[in-house]
């Protein structure tokens, strides 16, 4: 017997080597509140979804390995409305936050884009459809 299909996807997991500071990104520069606050485990609720961070190592499951210099793990995607791109672009820049591509229009996507960096190397972008 086949398993009825997969129709929900609950949170997202990052693996972090410098938990401290990439808590700091998600819960001070982009204001992500804080449903679950551990040493080893942060969850922030976003919208019916869970970001959630845990500390890169070994645990009961398996051990991650090293995270690759400078590589990105996952590319994260959040939208907002049209506005908030630029804004969003202002208050990261103001904070120090460095910017991969500052926001550009992809017409073929129908998207208004900003692309930076989390502290673990991720690729984040917050982006609007229009």
């Amino acid at each position: 017997m086949r398993p009825s299909p997969i129709r929900s996807f609950d949170y997202t997991v990052l693996l972090c080597a410098r938990m401290e500071e990439t808590r700091a990104f998600y819960a001070d520069v982009l204001g992500f509140p804080v449903e679950t606050d551990k040493p080893n485990w942060v969850s922030f609720r976003i919208g019916a979804m869970l970001l959630t961070l845990r500390r890169r190592g070994a645990w009961s499951v398996c051990d991650d390995g090293p995270a690759v210099p400078g590589a990105a793990s996952v590319q994260l995607a959040f939208r907002v409305p049209p506005p908030d791109v630029d804004a969003w672009h202002a208050e990261l820049s103001a904070r120090g936050v460095p910017i991969l591509r500052e926001p550009t229009d992809l017409p073929d996507w129908r998207h208004r884009t900003l692309f930076f960096r989390d502290p673990e190397e991720n690729i984040v972008e917050i982006y609007a459809e229009y």
